[in-house]
């Protein structure tokens, strides 16, 4: 009799005690409710899906939940995924590397995203494209294309011939109005990544670098990773023979020589909850500035089509979030298997770094975000279901096959996967 009163008191101050939606469920209860992060990571790695991952969760100041599985790399040999392994993180390099370095820019005065992208590039005032502005490179409503054929400049000008490239995207037709019309593109980034090279006199690796990562101590973060680091990244497409340890993966950013604004950056979890840390803490870290208050929310709000200057908040690719991930949780994806959510109510982060690429670019990683962010942001409703079922979810989300880029480097991309 006493010990069932004990249990009905422990359920109701549980019951009480349980979060709201947005809200982060406390440490303590969530330690069961990590095991089924490692059922999900591990299955998806059964069914071929994914080689391996890393997988860190966190709150605030704090990392709640880090455990890599897998292989880095499992041909033509096999080497373990470790909590430190690099990875090729692809578009995550739009919103951790090329629009931070545009609103850092922005801050010191030396540009206006309300500037005209032709004040920097003349060339790019042609075909319907003379009224564009840097921010609506960022936010993909510049009326650019998605992608170019990276196989045609290769045979025409070489593996690296970056000028040729530019040229290319500032004669091209707009597709649509400058504003009007969201359409996800490499292009506009690899443009917002040569204008920080014009302003700055510095490359977007290199800016970057100085401004962001260095004050942030993210020590494995940085374009073309030096040689020491390439025993510890995994591995991304195995072709011709070759594997391809610390090359970027994307095409594009091959011809651009491995520093580009749309891909190119290599990082850890890690480093990665650094950024994300100091993003919810209103773009300060460890007494460092390293954003102000402004462009943390240009880079984290929505602005315009569901996208914010950098990062996604509520267009139709923001299905990473989960079916649970708060209307303001902003986040993002790449390529080869890597994603990014954070919520700033909660302030609750996710980052999930897989090397689906490997080892001939026919895995798929949807399933594992979306089942995962499922798992981290809980919905209200299920509040009570969870005292019941320690921890446990709703349905899981059912993800779709991938479909993707062509080994020719011929890109026709489902863009909803990046």
């Amino acid at each position: 009799m006493v010990g069932s009163k004990l249990r009905e008191i422990a359920t109701s101050i549980l019951l009480f005690s349980l979060p709201l939606h947005g809200q982060p469920i406390p440490d303590g209860a969530l330690r069961n409710h990590w095991d089924q992060i490692d059922d999900v990571v591990r299955e998806e790695i059964a069914q071929g899906s994914i080689p391996g991952a890393v997988v860190l969760v966190g709150h605030a100041d704090k990392v709640l939940y880090h455990k890599a599985f897998g292989h880095a790399v499992v041909e033509p040999y096999r080497k373990k995924m470790t909590k430190h392994t690099v990875f090729d993180l692809a578009s995550l390099t739009k919103p951790v590397a090329t629009a931070p370095s545009v609103l850092i820019l922005k801050s010191q005065g030396k540009l206006s995203l309300e500037d005209r992208v032709s004040t920097y590039l003349p060339a790019f005032a042609c075909l319907g494209k003379g009224e564009t502005r840097i921010r609506q490179l960022l936010t993909h409503t510049s009326g650019l294309p998605a992608y170019m054929n990276a196989a045609e400049f290769e045979t025409a000008w070489g593996p690296v011939c970056p000028e040729k490239l530019l040229e290319k995207i500032c004669g091209l037709q707009a597709l649509s109005q400058p504003g009007e019309t969201f359409r996800y593109s490499c292009l506009g980034y690899i443009t917002a990544a040569r204008i920080v090279e014009i302003v700055s006199g510095k490359s977007v690796a290199e800016f970057s670098q100085e401004f962001v990562f260095q004050r942030l101590a993210m020590e494995h973060t940085g374009f073309k990773p030096i040689n020491a680091l390439r025993e510890e990244i995994a591995a991304t497409e195995l072709a011709d023979h070759q594997l391809h340890l610390g090359r970027v993966h994307d095409p594009l950013a091959q011809r651009m020589g491995g520093i580009s604004g749309n891909a190119g950056l290599f990082s850890t979890a890690g480093d990665l909850s650094l950024f994300c840390r100091m993003l919810l803490n209103d773009g300060a870290w460890k007494g460092k500035r390293i954003l102000n208050s402004e462009d943390v929310t240009l880079l984290t709000v929505q602005q315009s089509h569901g996208r914010a200057c950098g990062f996604d908040v509520g267009s139709s690719y923001a299905w990473v979030k989960g079916a649970f991930g708060g209307e303001s949780a902003f986040c993002h994806t790449g390529y080869t298997g890597t994603s990014l959510v954070c919520d700033p109510i909660s302030k609750r982060f996710l980052i999930i770094l897989t090397n689906r690429a490997h080892p001939h670019d026919g895995g798929t990683c949807k399933p594992l975000r979306k089942r995962i962010a499922e798992i981290v942001f809980q919905p209200q409703e299920s509040a009570g279901r969870m005292t019941e079922t320690s921890f446990g979810i709703g349905p899981v989300g059912q993800g779709h096959e991938w479909q993707g880029e062509g080994k020719q480097g011929l890109v026709a991309i489902e863009l909803a996967f990046f």
